[in-house]
């Protein structure tokens, strides 16, 4: 008999942050083995009552670290979706199914050593960036840890930007890097990225990647891959 391509998991929890994005986490496989930042395929098992005949699967980021015992994603809703108008109806103990291979761009393994890295997200983009460096860094909690609170505190800065709603910062990223804001308001001295020093990995629209990309490349960074590593990294799956 030919093996399945894909694991079936159970969902543990299901967390509804808007009406447009929600979060949720599966068992994870004993097996089951991935890089920080790589993205895996996930589904739903056919509905044989209506005909189905194959499973619709979509490309996902993990947002767990790969030592977590638990795999967490990040999902929109799109009513007429596919996958995502079932997706957003899951429920604690329903079935996911889980593709075996891994893999993806946004690694370590793809960027040249640096000294600061850039991690742009937008929407669901954020997912792979919590599994990189870990959604504890994001929590007060380590700051206040007394072994390693300064130094996490000087490692890594949050700088959340919006376009729509009211926030304290405002605007397209893209336009902050090119106006020079964005390095002011991190403390980096000059108005562009150092080739030398800085990386980066993109993830999330299409839009965000291209003209991300095309900054970065316009200050002499060059991108990277598996096979190459680089300055800076996008995720194709997410383009288009």
């Amino acid at each position: 008999m030919k093996e399945a391509p894909y694991f079936v998991e159970k969902v543990l929890w299901v967390k509804h942050w808007t009406d447009r994005l929600f979060s949720f986490a599966i068992t994870r496989p004993a097996s089951f083995r991935f890089r920080s930042g790589e993205f895996v395929m996930i589904g739903l098992p056919p509905r044989e009552e209506l005909g189905e005949k194959k499973p619709i699967l979509r490309a996902y980021s993990i947002g767990s670290p790969s030592f977590a015992e638990e795999l967490e994603f990040f999902s929109i809703k799109v009513p007429d979706g596919p996958l995502t108008s079932r997706l957003q109806l899951i429920q604690e103990g329903d079935e996911i199914l889980l593709g075996k291979k891994p893999t993806g761009t946004l690694v370590l393994d793809a960027v040249r050593p640096g000294k600061r890295l850039f991690l742009f997200g937008t929407g669901t983009g954020l997912a792979p960036w919590l599994s990189v460096a870990y959604r504890d860094l994001f929590t007060q909690d380590i700051f206040d840890d007394p072994l390693v609170g300064d130094e996490a505190r000087a490692q890594l800065t949050y700088y959340p930007t919006v376009t729509r709603e009211p926030f304290e910062r405002q605007g397209r990223f893209t336009d902050l890097i090119t106006s020079g804001k964005l390095f002011s308001d991190l403390g980096i001295d000059g108005d562009k990225f150092d080739p030398e020093n800085d990386r980066a990995m993109l993830c999330g629209s299409m839009a965000m990647i291209k003209d991300t990309a095309a900054l970065l490349e316009a200050h002499g960074l060059k991108e990277g891959s598996n096979a190459e590593p680089g300055d800076f990294v996008i995720e194709r799956a997410f383009v288009g």
